[in-house]
């Protein structure tokens, strides 16, 4: 056990703090691990009004391009607005994003984000007029329309405002439908990539060797870390879509990099399970410098003529040494199933926690890919 906690320093990590420990390896679908080349989704953007907002809308002074919206709507419904001036607060500028699945056909419907781009308070309660949401070549692909539902509320008055939430973005499921499809013909292709989401020699050898194995055919072959070429001919299946279906669901262990990946904002540490630790030396104290202003009026002698009140300085300074945790050496080797083990023993701040790690990383001792976030 004396081992377990001088090894245990440098890393040791508060019960804050998340690990990630498999038990055992995880086989994986292949479908999890890769994207296929070619069935991929498409961007969708508009630019529309919300309309129906109770005195939560663009001010229209700060906002022309929402009266310039508003007024070209009103005309192409036939009514003339020309010179006239709108002071309505209950109209919204906004920005609609959406994403078209792959193979989406006509008629069908997806789901889209409204977000305002003016001064508006709040989305609650507000209906998007018909919007047509453009991908990058300029195209139509869909149009959306329908009651927004934002995400928070704002309330206040001349004093104070309370927001919970982000009542200026909300969301439409099933807010736009489809009117132009992307012209791809998968059932064409004779030559098909997978894509690794995390490329690794490992991993991708372990697919080509599983699908290999699996149509007893050399049908895929590994070009590198992130890609697997499949040769279409060398299967009878009927179709593309039908390989896929085959292959997609043949499962695997997945090899994954040592990583050690920190967020300073809320203290969380996360190791991986192959993350290890050289022989090393650490210690960790540090110094509290405190400084107290105690100032100290003195009163004029009496009887004293003319005489005022004044202030004499008084400062304390002093440096305190903190406890710290002393000089221990840090075995060769040791892994996280150790490090968790000592975990509960001591006692470091999480802050403290990801300076030793950062320290540990900077000596060369710890064998992992570090991200800070």
């Amino acid at each position: 056990m004396n081992k377990i906690l001088t090894t245990l320093v440098c890393a040791s990590m508060a019960a804050l703090t998340a690990f990630s420990l498999p038990a055992f390896a995880q086989e994986v679908r292949i479908k999890d691990l890769v994207e296929i080349d070619g069935v991929r989704g498409n961007d969708l953007v508009g630019y529309g009004l919300v309309v129906g907002l109770n005195g939560t809308g663009d001010g229209l002074r700060n906002s022309p391009f929402t009266e310039e919206a508003m007024t070209n709507l009103l005309e192409r419904l036939g009514i003339n607005v020309t010179g006239e001036s709108f002071r309505s607060k209950n109209v919204a500028a906004v920005l609609v994003t959406a994403n078209l699945p792959p193979f989406a056909r006509a008629g069908g419907q997806i789901d889209i984000a409204v977000s305002t781009i003016g001064d508006a308070k709040s989305l609650l309660g507000g209906t998007l007029i018909m919007t047509p949401l453009n991908a990058a070549d300029g195209q139509i692909y869909a149009v959306a329309q329908g009651s927004v539902i934002a995400g928070g509320a704002v309330a206040g008055g001349a004093g104070a405002t309370v927001t919970q939430g982000v009542p200026t973005s909300g969301v439409i499921p099933s807010g736009a439908r489809v009117e132009r499809e992307i012209n791809f013909d998968f059932a064409a292709v004779r030559q098909m990539r997978l894509a690794l989401r995390d490329p690794d020699f490992t991993t991708a050898a372990r697919i080509e060797r599983a699908i290999n194995e699996r149509f007893g055919a050399p049908l895929a072959r590994m070009m590198d870390s992130g890609t697997i070429s499949l040769n279409l001919s060398a299967t009878n299946a009927p179709s593309p879509a039908h390989l896929v279906a085959l292959l997609e669901n043949i499962e695997i262990t997945p090899e994954q990099r040592a990583r050690v990946v920190v967020d300073q904002r809320s203290g969380t540490i996360v190791l991986g399970a192959d993350v290890k630790i050289s022989r090393v030396a650490v210690s960790q104290g540090g110094l509290t410098l405190r400084v107290e202003e105690t100032p100290i009026v003195v009163q004029p002698n009496p009887f004293t003529i003319g005489g005022q009140p004044i202030v004499v300085p008084n400062t304390t300074a002093t440096i305190e040494q903190a406890p710290g945790t002393a000089m221990a050496l840090v075995e060769t080797a040791v892994s996280l199933p150790e490090v968790i083990e000592g975990l509960n023993a001591l006692g470091v701040a999480p802050r403290d926690m990801i300076d030793i790690l950062k320290a540990i990383k900077a000596a060369g001792a710890l064998h992992a890919e570090f991200i800070v976030q």
